[in-house]
């Protein structure tokens, strides 16, 4: 059976990350392709649980270190769970963040280190690392507009822009860090033209894995 193939979505806040991830899956469903979408921290029952601790507003006073091993504890449970059992099963697998989101969040806007995330991380996901990461692109102004023009706020929409500015900084990192596997999408123009020139970036990605 043919392995599956790996992608991750990545952005700051307010880059549009979910939604044109969403579009994406729904495309190449329609498309006829076996695909699954999931996110982080999330997609199984044990990391939505904690996905409701990290990200409550009314846990403000979650130290760094155990935001990243929450972190990284549910997304172990996602991998073996979810990830993992659909690539053995030669599925496209979609999912919205995954340790890119650690290095820059934990590692680098709460000043913990990439070294010591990294570390956590490596004992979670045993090497599993995303085949391509669709990067999605905005500069920071527009991204904390976009989150302004939200609802309901999580804890980490509800952070200093001075952090959001160190997560903007911590993804730049991340871009030159894993180049190799980074597909830049510029997230500023109008949807429909995100989500098109996504679907072609994803395609050629399915298709360079044939």
């Amino acid at each position: 059976m043919k392995k599956g193939i790996f992608i991750t979505f990545e952005g700051n806040d307010g880059s549009g990350k979910t939604t044109v991830s969403k579009l994406i899956y729904e495309k190449l469903k329609e498309a006829g392709y076996s695909v699954v979408y999931t996110r982080e921290p999330g997609g199984i029952d044990i990391a939505e649980q904690i996905r409701d601790v990290i990200l409550d507003p009314k846990n403000t006073r979650m130290d760094a270190r155990c935001e990243a091993l929450l972190y990284a504890a549910s997304r172990r449970q996602h991998l073996v769970e979810k990830v993992l059992p659909a690539l053995a099963e030669g599925s496209v697998v979609l999912c919205d963040r995954f340790v890119d989101s650690s290095l820059v969040y934990q590692g680098i806007a709460r000043g913990i280190g990439v070294e010591e995330v990294y570390r956590i991380n490596e004992f979670a996901i045993e090497g599993h690392m995303p085949n391509a990461t669709i990067f999605l692109s905005v500069d920071l102004e527009t991204g904390l507009q976009r989150i302004e023009c939200r609802g309901e706020k999580d804890r980490l929409d509800n952070e200093t822009a001075l952090f959001h500015e160190r997560v903007a900084q911590g993804y730049e990192w991340v871009k030159q860090e894993f180049a190799d596997r980074m597909h830049i999408i510029d997230a500023t123009k109008q949807l429909d033209a995100v989500v098109e020139e996504t679907l072609q970036e994803v395609l050629n990605i399915i298709k360079e894995h044939d």
